[in-house]
């Protein structure tokens, strides 16, 4: 159960707040969320640049001990409804996919030059919830991802808000960033907001109210403290309600992740969190590795399977991959992405996971060195049938 604090006490807290920032310090992949009211300047609407040249440094510190580092990031439409002049107020469809088309070009330049400084390549990303959801869409845009970190780059993920085909909510970022998160199997999702985390009541009205450090399980009596999201459009400068960070809370740590939000308002906000500063902590009871395996254990349905040789089943048992050498038969008809049954010659189930090809392709490598992958399909793909990451053993 959550335990209810105004603040970290200075006695008696520390292994309490080493244990929660180690969550952050320790983590090897992370995604940080930044909404549009920490990053827009109110006054003049425009990208608050000394504030984020700080998150930028933080960043970097992260990154400079090894972590990879993923920014999902608001902020296109209020920066674009200023360059197009549109009224105050909120936006209609059109007008907000106007605007997130207009300043999505802004909105790059500026991450892109609060990293310049420290050598850090930036790349942009544009995705829908959809992109997360759809099989084939999404392998690729976490492939794209993955290269992107292995090569050193930050990317920074934002909803695909131009080509939206129904109403921009409001925090659709918190569950977009839970969702990358998921995706590229990070270790903690931090969400930069405009409150210090999770209070009983709404401080502004009660300045005493409780504040929650650690939520473990996320139970109705917390659910009704989060209050209701308002459903709207698009707002001046959007903010997300709690009840969001709560649906973003339950994505990401079934999937394994740690998930902590905390106020961006002051600069340098990570090493504050890191620091022991005010936060509410959602942690995961596994890790995202072994949230993956049970996922693909008991979550979806083999859509076919493939048999394999002694020796490919042996070099699963060890921990390997399934290459095309050791793949006998193919059945049933699915498309990459689908989760296949491996199975023995003689029919005994031996793992199950996702295919990296279709079935069709994958009758024409099987059987045949990874090397000749190219020359068989006229592209260049995963050397591997099923990754060893994307299986479990049964």
């Amino acid at each position: 159960m959550p335990t209810a604090k105004r603040k970290l006490p200075e006695a008696g807290s520390h292994d309490l707040v080493c244990i929660m920032t180690g969550r952050l310090d320790q983590a090897q992949r992370i995604v940080i969320k930044v909404g549009s009211a920490l990053l827009i300047e109110p006054d003049t609407s425009r990208v608050n640049a000394k504030w984020l040249g700080t998150l930028a440094r933080d960043i970097a510190a992260l990154r400079a001990r090894g972590a990879h580092v993923l920014v999902v990031s608001s902020g296109a439409i209020a920066l674009g409804r200023e360059k197009l002049k549109f009224h105050a107020g909120l936006l209609n469809l059109e007008e907000a996919q106007a605007a997130a088309a207009a300043g999505q070009v802004d909105l790059a330049q500026a991450w892109a030059g609060a990293f310049a400084s420290h050598g850090a390549p930036v790349a942009q990303i544009l995705l829908t919830l959809f992109d997360t959801e759809e099989r084939r869409r999404y392998l690729n845009a976490r492939d794209t991802i993955e290269t992107l970190l292995e090569r050193g780059a930050i990317p920074v993920v934002n909803e695909n808000d131009t080509v939206a085909t129904s109403e921009i909510r409001f925090g659709d970022n918190d569950r977009l960033a839970a969702r990358v998160a998921s995706m590229i199997s990070a270790d903690c999702l931090v969400l930069l907001s405009d409150v210090d985390g999770l209070y009983r009541q709404d401080p502004k009205i009660n300045p005493d109210a409780g504040f929650i450090s650690e939520v473990t399980e996320i139970t109705h009596e917390i659910e009704v403290m989060a209050g209701v999201p308002t459903q709207r459009t698009a707002t001046a400068i959007g903010s997300g309600g709690m009840a969001t960070k709560l649906m973003a809370a339950k994505i990401a740590t079934g999937a394994g992740c740690h998930m902590v939000v905390t106020s961006g308002a002051r600069e340098h906000p990570i090493a504050g969190l890191l620091a022991g500063d005010l936060a509410t902590w959602f942690p995961a009871s596994e890790t995202p590795r072994a949230a993956r395996k049970h996922w693909i254990a008991g979550g979806l349905n083999p859509e076919g399977s493939v048999s394999v040789d002694q020796g490919a089943e042996r070099a699963l048992r060890k921990g390997g991959s399934l290459l095309p050498a050791g793949v006998k038969t193919i059945d049933g008809s699915f498309e990459r992405g689908a989760v296949v049954d491996v199975r023995t010659e003689k029919g005994r189930l031996v793992a199950r996971g996702l295919s990296a090809y279709s079935s069709e392709d994958a009758r024409r490598i099987i059987g045949h060195n990874s090397s000749a992958i190219e020359s068989l399909l006229g592209y260049r793909g995963r050397a591997e049938l099923v990754h060893r990451d994307d299986m479990v053993l049964m």
